[in-house]
């Protein structure tokens, strides 16, 4: 079977069975679960029905498996402390508009995996200047969205009010963003060696990924959501002129520096 394919539906299973415990329970626990495990479980069945054991090969597998493991971990805690993921209002209710997400999720995930099913479906590589930048890029970018979303949970664990500007918050008004896109350029690059003829294509995936945080899904909500809450406080404004919205930089000093987080 084509390794694509063999992605797609396996992606496809993985949230057909969420869907439909999400579904039954109307509930909002097992979504953002669903979207790591989607691609840790798509890895695996690849590299078991791929036979991708060779290290070079297997390595692709465990840093997807490594992303969305810590990934999933981390969104779960979250929304068991939440309860309630509010994106889903009005669509938990009715199963066809709560089954496009899913649908959804699971081709973004196939999509998204292109240079590493690249890498699973190839033969072995020769081992390549281009693993070991690929590989560092990868964990540059692993650490970045971990650390970021470690400061932000440790900021709502003190009961911490209004917006996170402290540690890499200080220099990305959205870092967990900038780290999980360099995640996938990061496997890209790693999966150059292995990609030839129609799988150059694999730069779609983490194209669409950049794509999506930076102009559907990601940052436009977000920034619209930070607006309208903070908005009025003079900070946040002074916040927002020094801070880059996405790449870190050190902060502008010449806008004069926010005295903290306010309500």
């Amino acid at each position: 079977m084509n390794p694509f394919l063999l992605a797609v539906l396996t992606s496809l299973a993985v949230n057909a069975l969420f869907f439909a415990l999400a579904a039954a329970r109307k509930t909002d626990v097992v979504t953002d679960l669903s979207y790591g495990l989607s691609f840790a479980l798509t890895a695996l069945v690849l590299v078991f029905l791929e036979g991708a054991f060779e290290p070079l090969r297997l390595a692709a597998a465990l840093m997807v498996a490594a992303w969305a493991l810590r990934l999933a971990g981390y969104l779960f805690r979250r929304i068991l402390a939440m309860k309630v993921d509010h994106r889903f209002d009005g669509r938990r209710e009715d199963p066809w508009k709560f089954a496009r997400f899913w649908i959804l999720q699971a081709l973004s995930t196939a999509v998204i995996m292109l240079p590493a099913i690249a890498v699973l479906a190839a033969p072995a590589p020769a081992p390549s200047p281009a693993h070991a930048a690929g590989g560092a890029v990868w964990l540059a970018g692993l650490a970045v969205e971990a650390f970021a979303d470690a400061q932000k949970s440790a900021w709502k664990r003190r009961g911490e009010k209004g917006f996170i500007d402290r540690g890499l918050w200080s220099w990305s008004r959205h870092p967990n963003y900038f780290g999980e896109i360099l995640v996938w350029w990061g496997l890209w690059i790693y999966a150059l060696p292995s990609i030839e003829g129609w799988w150059r294509l694999a730069i779609l995936g983490p194209a669409y990924i950049t794509l999506l945080l930076v102009f559907v899904t990601g940052l436009p909500p977000l920034e619209k959501s930070a607006d309208e809450k903070y908005g009025a406080d003079p900070s946040y404004a002074d916040y927002k002129r020094r801070t880059s919205i996405l790449v870190p930089r050190p902060p502008r000093r010449d806008e004069g520096r926010a005295e903290g987080e306010r309500s």
